[in-house]
C-alpha cells in the first residue's frame, strides 16, 4: 500500500482491497473514535491497548512507511517522474487501467449498466477537477493541512489515489521530497491532517459502502477515469522556477506523430503496470482459495 500511496493514480485503498483487507482496515480506522481519545483522557490503558486492531495496524503502518522511504530515498520517484516522463507516467497510467478494470470487474458489466449515472457524474466531477487546478499553490501549514487530510480521504478509497490528489494540488513532489528528507516543518502539519482527515473519512465511507455500495463504486471509477487525463504519459509540460523550487504550471496532453523510442518505451510501462495489477488480483485470489 505504501508502495502504491507514491504512485499518482493508484490507490493503497484499491491493493487492500485486491488482497482482501478492506473491510479490516475500515473497520480498524472506525475504531479511533471518542470512545478511544475518553479512554487517553482517563489514562484507561486496557482500552487504548484493545480497542484498535493493533494487530492489524502496526504491521500494516510498518510496511505503508516502509514503502514510502524506499521511493522517495532509494528510488526517489519524485525526481524520476520530471527526467524520465514518458517511462514513469506510462507506468502510471497502466496501473490506473489496471485499477479501472478491477473495479469494473468486481461489479460486473450489467449493474455498470444499470447505474452508469453515477459513472458518468464521478467522470464529469473528476474532470472538473483535474482541468481546474491552479498553476501553483501555497506551501504554509494551513494549505499542506488540507492536502493531508484530502489525501488520506483519497488514499482508502478502492480507486482513488492520495498521491494523485496530492499531483492534482501541485504538492506531490513538495510532500514526497520531504519525507524522504525528513522535513518536520512540512511533514507535522501534513501528519496532523492525516490523522483528522483519516478519522472522520472512515466513518462516512463506512456508511456509504454500506448504504449504497454499488453506486459509490461507480463514482470512484469515475474519478479514477478522469484521472487518466492528468498521467497521460505524452504531455506538453511547462516548468517554472519559483523561489528556488521548479513547479510544474501547465500540462497538455497530446497524441504521438510518429512512432519512437519514447512511445514504445512509454508502451511498455503501460503492459507492465497492467500486469503488476492484475498479477496482484491473481495472486490474492489464489491466496483466498487455500
Amino acid at each position: 500500500m505504501g508502495s502504491a500511496d507514491v504512485v499518482p493514480g493508484v490507490s493503497g485503498g484499491t491493493m487492500a482491497f485486491i488482497l482482501g483487507i478492506y473491510p479490516r482496515l475500515i473497520n480498524a480506522i472506525k475504531l479511533f473514535d471518542l470512545d478511544w481519545l475518553k479512554a487517553i483522557c482517563s489514562f484507561d490503558l486496557k482500552q487504548i491497548i484493545n480497542k484498535p486492531d493493533f494487530v492489524f495496524l502496526i504491521p500494516l503502518g510498518i510496511g505503508i512507511v516502509a514503502g514510502l522511504f524506499f521511493f522517495t530515498r532509494i528510488i526517489p520517484l519524485p525526481v524520476l517522474i520530471k527526467t524520465y516522463p514518458f517511462i514513469i507516467y506510462g507506468f502510471f497510467f497502466g496501473l490506473i487501467f489496471g485499477s479501472i478494470l478491477f473495479l469494473v470487474r468486481q461489479l460486473g458489466f450489467s449493474q455498470l449498466l444499470e447505474e452508469s449515472l453515477f459513472l458518468l457524474l464521478g467522470f464529469l466531477f473528476g474532470f472538473f477537477i483535474v482541468t481546474r487546478v491552479p498553476a501553483s499553490t501555497p506551501n504554509d501549514s494551513w494549505f499542506i493541512f488540507i492536502c493531508g487530510a484530502i489525501a488520506i480521504s483519497a488514499m482508502i478509497l478502492p480507486g482513488i489515489s492520495g498521491s494523485l490528489i496530492l499531483l492534482m494540488m501541485k504538492k506531490y513532489a513538495y510532500i514526497f521530497n520531504a519525507i524522504g528528507h525528513l522535513q518536520f516543518n512540512v511533514l507535522l502539519p501534513f501528519v496532523a491532517g492525516l490523522v483528522v482527515g483519516m478519522v472522520l473519512f472512515s466513518h462516512l465511507l463506512s456508511f456509504l459502502l454500506s448504504r449504497f455500495y454499488e453506486k459509490t463504486i461507480l463514482f470512484i471509477t469515475g474519478l479514477l477515469i478522469a484521472s487518466m487525463y492528468v498521467v497521460w504519459p505524452f504531455q506538453y509540460r511547462q516548468y517554472e522556477v519559483v523561489r528556488d523550487q521548479e513547479r510544474l504550471i501547465e500540462s497538455v496532453p497530446y497524441i504521438p506523430a510518429e512512432f519512437n523510442v519514447d512511445v514504445l518505451s512509454a508502451l511498455l510501462m503501460m503492459f507492465i503496470g497492467l500486469v503488476l495489477v492484475i498479477g496482484f488480483e491473481i495472486i490474492a485470489n489464489r491466496t483466498t482459495e487455500h
